[in-house]
């Protein structure tokens, strides 16, 4: 089509009208004879059935400076809906009690991810929960809701288990999950889990592999628990309701990996707070109760899993080599295996690497696919022109043609399998 006054647009690319920036605006014409429809400053004709077609017309400064308002507000909107925190207790059938936090606005789950985490030994929902609220996932958090689970008897100050209380099996966990998602009233979930709660989505993915999208497993053991670790575990020294030197070691340990103490300056202060937990708001003789689960598992058949799987895990960690070794056994069109180096715990030492890969992963399942990826630029469609204008203005800012929508939601996960030092490979333009 053409327009009063302005050069005609190349057929392939509507946004390239050289002289000023353009905005593409959508109008619907409905009509035999020549309609006219307004477009700013000059008008456009087409001659068509109902169907929609587009004009270009010059962007007013009221309509970029409307235009901007309207962003900020949705963004508002999306930050205040990240804020809402629900708490619910859901009784399951076999495993008692489940003490559920909900991040997010679940009323809006068809536009949002939704992930289901569930943590690791010596620690409770406030691990995810803290990884959630770090800097460098503000912009997945405010396009998803997270469903939090505290294992039976782990939330904040928790009483003791009854005493007639058989803890559940990390099979029977996992298999359960499926009740907290019914009660509230979500078809599909990312399970994102750690360690013993790796192990626990892993098998809640195998039984009910229908209500996931994906699966993402840090530090996730797929063997049971060798002989030497179980005679070891005999001698961990619990004191009863309290938390001896050599249980507190061995979550240590199987937290922080090797090196407690590395590059990252915050780690002291980070295994100072792990440790405060342990002996303020935890209460131990029921996380001896899952420790000991962990300790009694079943070897993990990951290989029947039917979802897209990443696996996480850090150089340091005691879990690196049976995470290698799981990774080894399985169809690697299905998974991926993200190695950290110099770090044990990876949602502590590489937070930024973690989340990177995670909005990755989403990207591939066909969620998060407005959220930048960090280091490129939001307005990666904009381009400035270093020489002037045919009206002698100095370069002006156009519309040029960037990555498109279609290429930006492809899969491409094995991106992921990269180092702490390494970059990802460059956008294609």
């Amino acid at each position: 089509f053409s327009c009063g006054g302005v050069k005609k647009a190349p057929e392939d690319n509507l946004s390239e009208v050289s002289g000023f920036q353009v905005d593409l605006i959508t109008h619907v014409v409905s009509s035999e004879d020549d309609t006219v429809v307004e477009g700013g400053k000059h008008k456009c004709k087409r001659v068509h059935h109902k169907k929609q077609v587009q004009c270009c017309q010059p962007a007013s400064p009221q309509a970029a400076v409307m235009s901007s308002a309207q962003e900020r507000r949705a963004s508002f909107a999306r930050r205040a809906e990240s804020l809402i925190e629900r708490r619910y207790a859901v009784n399951t059938e076999k495993s008692g009690e489940i003490i559920v936090t909900v991040q997010g606005d679940l009323t809006q789950q068809e536009k949002r991810a939704v992930f289901l985490t569930v943590h690791d030994l010596g620690c409770n929902h406030a691990s995810f929960e803290e990884f959630v609220n770090s800097a460098c996932m503000i912009e997945i958090k405010e396009r998803s809701c997270f469903i939090h689970i505290d294992v039976p008897g782990h939330a904040d100050n928790a009483p003791n288990l009854a005493e007639n209380f058989q803890f559940p099996s990390l099979q029977l966990l996992g298999e359960e999950l499926i009740t907290v998602l019914d009660f509230l009233h979500v078809k599909y979930v990312i399970g994102l889990g750690e360690g013993a709660g790796a192990n626990v989505l892993a098998r809640f993915g195998l039984a009910h592999p229908s209500r996931l999208l994906g699966l993402i497993l840090i530090n996730v053991t797929g063997s049971a628990a060798s002989v030497m670790d179980a005679f070891k575990t005999k001698f961990i020294s619990w004191k009863g309701n309290e938390l001896g030197q050599s249980a507190e070691d061995f979550l240590l340990y199987h937290k922080f990996g090797y090196q407690l103490v590395g590059d990252n300056p915050d780690k002291e202060k980070i295994v100072t707070e792990f440790q405060s937990r342990l002996h303020s708001s935890l209460n131990n003789k029921n996380l001896k109760q899952y420790v000991k689960a962990f300790m009694n598992r079943k070897e993990l058949p990951l290989k029947n899993c039917k979802v897209d799987l990443l696996m996480i895990t850090g150089v340091m960690s005691p879990y690196a080599g049976v995470v290698e070794k799981l990774y080894k056994d399985l169809n690697k069109e299905k998974v991926t295996l993200l190695k950290v180096e110099r770090a044990g715990d990876v949602l502590a030492d590489a937070p930024a690497k973690v989340a990177q890969s995670i909005l990755l992963f989403c990207k591939g399942q066909g969620l998060l696919t407005s959220v930048a990826m960090p280091g490129i630029d939001r307005n990666r469609a904009f381009s400035t022109s270093s020489g002037g204008s045919t009206d002698g203005t100095p370069g002006s800012r156009r519309l040029s043609r960037g990555m498109s929508m279609e290429d930006y939601d492809k899969p491409n996960i094995r991106r992921l399998s990269v180092t702490i030092n390494e970059q990802l490979p460059p956008i294609k333009k």
